[in-house]
């Protein structure tokens, strides 16, 4: 049946291993292997590439996956289906999520889908932005936190508004200020983080005509704190990515108001299973609001 080809093919992919995607099926990877060349030779073209660096996919593969992907989607969401009709939510959620969703968000938001209903599975993939909102488009995630409010194909739920604040070492001129201008950001060197995808902090500088001076650029927050402690420039960062305590550093409210939308995009039809995660999220931040 074509059907667990296709759960094959997308396990291979997912864990880009046939190895590995071998041993989480319960299967061989003679199975594997058999599976994936008997979708090619129905197809009638290659779908993977294997080399010493490891597999990718071809350009056929790599325009078939999304499709293979909404079919295992709507597999899933007819057995979640029956078993709404029955009573009893069960099923499995894929869900993207970024770093500051995982250290303050998440854990609440699964306890609570824990005791609700234990008889759904959270699959979790952590990446930047831009990772997420691929996987969305892929066909890889039931639903993924974005700092987005729109998204082309998906329902995009604004969840929380995130403060962007301005992070400055106490050598800094600004350490003292209440709030901070975006004029005065140009006067000292800048640590630009380094996000994938749609940019924020890009975003408000460009609103506000802000052109600093970039000394560095990296992803990692951690990183970034560490530069500033070191007297090296000054950053932005959103609140939710920091940690409780930043001292000696100081974390400067803008003089604008200045923050970034985290929301919740879900597929279009949404699963049971996901549309009981949306919930659950909305319910969780907005008590905890």
């Amino acid at each position: 049946m074509s059907l667990i080809k296709y759960q094959i093919l997308s396990k291979v992919i997912a864990l880009n291993s046939f190895t590995k995607a071998a041993n989480y099926l319960g299967l061989t990877q003679s199975a594997v292997s058999h599976a994936i060349t008997s979708l090619e030779n129905e197809f009638g073209f290659k779908l993977i590439s294997r080399d010493r660096s490891g597999i990718t996919l071809t350009r056929e593969g790599d325009l078939l996956l999304p499709s293979i992907n909404k079919v295992l989607q709507m597999d899933e969401n007819v057995h979640q289906e029956a078993s709404s009709i029955l009573g009893v939510q069960k099923g499995i959620v894929s869900v993207g999520v970024f770093t500051s969703v995982s250290r303050h968000l998440l854990p609440k938001i699964i306890q609570t889908m824990d005791d609700r209903y234990p008889l759904v599975k959270i699959r979790l993939f952590e990446g930047n932005y831009e990772e997420i909102e691929q996987a969305m488009i892929r066909g890889e995630l039931d639903c993924g936190f974005v700092n987005k409010t729109k998204m082309n194909s998906f329902q995009v739920t604004p969840l929380k508004k995130d403060r962007m604040l301005c992070i400055v070492s106490p050598k800094s001129s600004l350490y003292n200020q209440k709030t901070i201008s975006f004029n005065q950001i140009e006067d000292e060197p800048f640590i630009m983080p380094a996000f994938g995808g749609y940019h924020e902090v890009k975003r408000l500088l460009a609103e506000h005509h802000c052109a600093p001076n970039i000394r560095f650029e990296l992803m990692e927050e951690n990183a970034i704190l560490a530069m500033v402690a070191h007297h090296l420039g000054i950053s932005i960062l959103p609140e939710l990515v920091l940690p409780d305590n930043i001292a000696p550093l100081q974390a400067i409210s803008f003089s604008t108001d200045s923050f970034r939308t985290i929301g919740l995009a879900t597929r279009i039809p949404a699963s049971p299973a996901a549309k009981c995660f949306a919930d659950i999220t909305r319910g969780v931040i907005a008590r905890d609001d």
